[in-house]
């Protein structure tokens, strides 16, 4: 049977952040935080599942698929210097229009996906 919640240590664990940034995120509400009979944090799977951001690539074809946190955002007239820490052991930098780093919302801390195919790299939010 799936795991139905993780303890607030595995989550992180999961999404590769720290255990300080997902209490950050439960206080800021940008993840949806249970409680157990001792208040300890327990986040629902389904919650991982879409802070990684698993659902919607299934439409695509590339393979190569990157998550991680949002390092650097740097803007320079039409384009955004995207920089991802990825889970894995490597880092992605992308080079997008800042129309769309804006769009995203992206910043330093924030999760995000990188895809690569070809010469491209795409972000996703």
């Amino acid at each position: 049977m799936p795991k139905q919640s993780y303890t607030a240590s595995e989550a992180a664990r999961a999404l590769g952040i720290s255990l300080d940034t997902l209490r950050r995120w439960d206080r800021a509400g940008r993840i949806r935080v249970e409680r157990d009979e001792r208040n300890r944090r327990l986040i629902p799977a389904s919650e991982v599942e879409r802070m990684r951001g698993r659902d919607g690539w299934s439409g695509l074809s590339a393979r190569n698929r990157f998550t991680g946190i949002v390092r650097a955002v740097e803007v320079d007239g039409l384009l955004a210097r995207v920089e991802i820490d990825v889970t894995e052991p490597a880092r992605v930098v992308a080079i997008i229009t800042r129309e769309a780093a804006e769009e995203l919302g992206l910043g330093p801390g924030d999760a995000a996906s990188a895809l690569v195919k070809a010469t491209s790299v795409m972000v996703r939010r």
